[in-house]
């Protein structure tokens, strides 16, 4: 892909002129979340001279509390795993509750295929992002907060600067008072998380057709949780229009939120965000006991989950970075991990492209696999967790041919370190579909309802 296929500057009429001249910097990232600071780090690491700009600043609130096993390497990769561990709550497993069955399923992390991942965190992402924003800042990350990008410039041919640097991007970016800076950089990652900066101004954001949620979310305190190691297992609670979470978080706060589908929000119907959210939670018995002692301490909150994914992850001299890219449902707490990854697969591949320009190629072509990879094995079971076939495989699992070891290394994210699980999860799959086929009638019927129930509703609903 060529730059001039992404060029901002005659397509854009808001463009900006006149900016304040910033400098330059080898790699410029859009984004202080857990991608962009991931990468930011280990670029810096590497040597290089990177930029992070955030449009917020830290702390600041953000969902998606809930940690997998496969983060703790990463972690400690990035030097940060105390920090971590004194702010979360630990989490050793999940639990599934079904409205159709009379048990509650667990699933611990240490009876995963490779025991040596047994556990995660439940953290408060305010302070999660914090801590990796401020561990790019102590590696010699630029770092600047309360800033927005508001153009990049991708230029068609490379330019040089008056030092002999050569640039082939200049990023346009407006602070909290109005000014302007122009920044000079040879390389872009965008990390903007579910704001996909580039994906949106260029026109490559897909909407899923197989899957289209959102979510309503509230944060209780005295909410009922587990007894003993296991406080801190989040539970998933199915019902008749999506799912909930249950998140207890270390400070005596627990998440919970609704993830439904677009024709059961058109029902709210005049009723407040948190008057929808409890009334839900009245037909969820066992959530219902566990918060009825419980008292909200912040609003309750909607955000659009709506899956989606870009139709390129990079470019000559741009990557995509976590939900900049894709994402998906929340339901597996797949997403800090895989923007974590992302840009772990990133800072690989732009040291190669800004050293090696000749192997610049097969490196961002590794990189497009690499992130591909993990939406691609999560989001099968995603789109498929509310149909009740997969409910009962997750209600009653087996592990004949090992699939529940493999099941569970899956939901710790065990999916890039070469566990030999795929066999074992091929398996897993062949039995969904066969267990479908048997229940041909109604696996259609589910299907049929299904596809009416994700299609998209006015914003306004």
């Amino acid at each position: 892909m060529h730059e001039q296929d992404v060029t901002a500057t005659d397509q854009n009429p808001n463009h900006e002129r006149g900016a304040v001249d910033a400098g330059y910097c080898d790699t410029f990232v859009v984004g202080g979340g857990p991608g962009g600071s991931t990468l930011s780090t280990l670029l810096a690491r590497k040597g290089h001279d990177v930029v992070m700009v955030e449009k917020e600043h830290h702390p600041r609130f953000h969902i998606g509390e809930s940690l997998l096993p496969a983060n703790l390497e990463l972690f400690e990769t990035l030097g940060v795993a105390d920090e971590i561990a004194e702010i979360g709550i630990d989490k050793w497993g999940a639990e599934f509750v079904s409205p159709v069955h009379d048990h509650v399923q667990p699933y611990d992390f240490g009876d995963a295929w490779d025991k040596s991942m047994p556990k995660a965190y439940e953290v408060e992402r305010a302070e999660f992002d914090r801590i990796l924003f401020r561990n790019a800042e102590r590696h010699g990350v630029r770092t600047v907060e309360g800033t927005k990008v508001v153009d990049i410039d991708f230029h068609d041919q490379s330019r040089t600067d008056d030092q002999g640097r050569d640039y082939h991007a200049t990023v346009t970016t407006r602070d909290e008072a109005g000014h302007q800076k122009a920044w000079r950089t040879a390389f872009v990652a965008d990390a903007t998380g579910r704001d996909t900066f580039l994906a949106n101004r260029h026109g490559w954001k897909r909407r899923s057709r197989k899957h289209n949620s959102a979510a309503v979310f509230g944060h209780f305190r005295d909410a009922k949780r587990n007894p003993g190691k296991t406080e801190g297992n989040i539970t998933l609670f199915w019902f008749d229009h999506g799912w909930f979470w249950f998140i207890p978080l270390k400070n005596g706060v627990t998440s919970v939120g609704m993830v439904t589908w677009p024709y059961h929000m058109k029902s709210r119907q005049g009723r407040s965000l948190e008057q929808f959210l409890f009334d839900n939670i009245d037909t969820v018995p066992e959530l219902k006991r566990r918060l009825a002692d419980a008292s909200l301490v912040r609003d309750v909150q909607a955000t659009g989950n709506f899956s989606y994914s870009a139709d390129r992850t990079h470019g000559d001299r741009f990557i995509l970075v976590g939900d900049a890219f894709m994402f998906i449902d929340p339901v597996f707490s797949s997403g800090v991990m895989l923007a974590m990854q992302s840009g772990v697969f990133g800072a690989d591949a732009i040291d190669t492209v800004l050293r090696e320009p000749a192997r610049a190629k097969q490196a961002l072509k590794t990189y497009d696999r690499q992130v591909r990879h993990g939406p691609k094995e999560f989001s099968w079971f995603i789109y498929r967790i509310t149909k009740p076939v997969m409910r009962d495989l997750f209600m009653a699992p087996r592990n004949f041919f090992r699939v529940k070891e493999a099941l569970i290394s899956l939901l710790a994210a065990d999916i890039y370190r070469g566990t030999p699980i795929w066999r074992s999860i091929a398996t897993l799959k062949g039995i969904y579909y066969i267990t479908s086929l048997a229940r041909l009638r109604h696996s259609l019927r589910d299907w049929w309802a299904h596809r009416r129930k994700v299609q998209p509703v006015s914003q306004d609903s």
